[in-house]
């Protein structure tokens, strides 16, 4: 079951919320809403599912619906319609004093705009959660002392805020919400004030973090290219509704509708796929040690050469000339470990602008191996190329914000 179970959400915005569902139910869309009867429609019938251990990314431009949706999770709003799971437990079912526990300690919030105590210290500010829970001085001082280390940010107890770069208090802000040792994060488009390269350096420390961690990551952002970096899985609004879910590669390859194809269109996808995407199955596996049964298995296939596995762990290349003339020169190799070639090889995870020159210049395809040597899959410049190259269809124009202009800079409108 997934941790975090979102069922038909619908938000209205207005002095008559539930007199204007019956409208959006009878088919009225967000437009027609807010002229007919002033309401505005935040959320329309939203559904998803979050899986324990993931960093989960809802993106949209503004207006779209994205903060509106993430904060219904630890009820700083509450929906016109449709349920909130967590853990199986109904969120909307829990009582003041419940839903006060449940946000101390199930959920933490980042926020864009850091939301730090200016009279308190960089110390102080991380354990404020752990006062509030009640924790002793002593105590809380030790875990939050370990949560500053975690972010770098060692040797920064005792400065203020105020003594901080934007980018150091976003580290500041993230050991807090940490620090409670809650289940769940959720990161309010924490970034984004940030200037880009710091911006970079935090992402991949929050990658990081929830690898070693295995945090339930809910994390908002308009910026694409941030989503697809950190994203195990990246769901779409567009307008208060969704249009799509998915895994990066998903999202890049298969784009559900114009909305969203619009969206994808520039991204460089040599440098956001990886080679676990394009890579196939090795056609031609040679498990045989003895040469004259490694030869007998190449001819059977039809194959001029293939990949020797000696068990689970890949050895490397061998051809049919190499078998031959060992088989033929009495001293040489006598086994078909001994002739397979180290040619090189490539990882799962490596994105494919790293792995398109060793494939160009690989004779064969590349042997793709996981980091304990065993052969996952093979992969060539063509297999590459049917990805890279983005479908010659018509493109709808991007998406604009409101009152911004089309391309990347409408995306990073806030």
């Amino acid at each position: 079951m997934a941790l975090i179970e979102v069922e038909h959400i619908t938000k209205i915005f207005g002095p008559n919320p539930k007199q204007a569902l019956a409208r959006v139910r009878q088919g009225l869309g967000k437009d027609a809403l807010l002229a007919e009867t002033g309401h505005t429609l935040g959320i329309d019938d939203v559904s998803l599912s979050i899986e324990r251990g993931q960093i989960f990314v809802i993106m949209g431009l503004s207006g779209s619906g994205k903060s509106t949706l993430i904060r219904h999770f630890n009820r700083l709003i509450d929906p016109t319609d449709g349920t909130i799971l967590v853990d199986g437990k109904d969120v909307m079912a829990l009582g003041n004093r419940e839903l006060e526990d449940f946000r101390r300690r199930r959920m933490s919030m980042v926020f864009q705009r850091f939301g730090l105590m200016p009279h308190r210290t960089v110390l102080q500010n991380v354990a404020y959660g752990l006062e509030v829970r009640g924790l002793g001085r002593a105590e809380r001082q030790r875990q939050a002392k370990e949560w500053v280390e975690a972010v770098g940010l060692s040797g920064f107890e005792n400065q203020f805020p105020s003594q901080l770069s934007g980018g150091m208090q976003q580290r500041v802000g993230l050991a807090r919400a940490l620090a409670t040792d809650a289940d769940i994060l959720l990161m309010d488009e924490a970034f984004s004030a940030l200037d880009p390269l710091i911006r970079s350096q935090m992402q991949d420390q929050l990658v990081a973090l929830q690898a070693r961690l295995g945090k339930t990551i809910v994390f908002i952002t308009h910026d694409l290219d941030e989503a697809l970096k950190i994203g195990d899985r990246i769901a779409i609004l567009k307008d208060g509704q969704l249009s799509q879910v998915g895994r990066p590669a998903e999202i890049l390859l298969s784009p559900a509708d114009d909305y969203v194809r619009a969206f994808v269109r520039d991204v460089n996808r040599a440098r956001v796929l990886t080679v676990d995407v394009v890579m196939k199955p090795p056609q031609h596996r040679i498990t045989e040690e003895n040469l004259e049964r490694a030869l007998a298995d190449m001819r059977r296939m039809g194959a001029d050469y293939g990949y020797a596995v000696d068990g689970d762990s890949y050895r490397g290349i061998v051809t049919q000339d190499a078998v031959k003339a060992a088989i033929d020169e009495p001293n040489g190799a006598r086994t078909t470990w001994d002739v397979a070639q180290g040619h090189p090889v490539l990882n799962q995870t490596d994105p494919l602008e790293v792995a398109l020159p060793t494939t160009l210049e690989a004779a064969y395809p590349v042997a793709v191996v996981d980091e304990a040597g065993h052969l996952r899959g093979v992969v060539s410049s063509a297999n590459m190329s049917d990805v890279l190259a983005p479908p010659e269809d018509d493109v709808p124009p991007e998406p604009v914000a409101p009152g911004g202009t089309a391309g990347s800079a409408a995306m990073r409108t806030g």
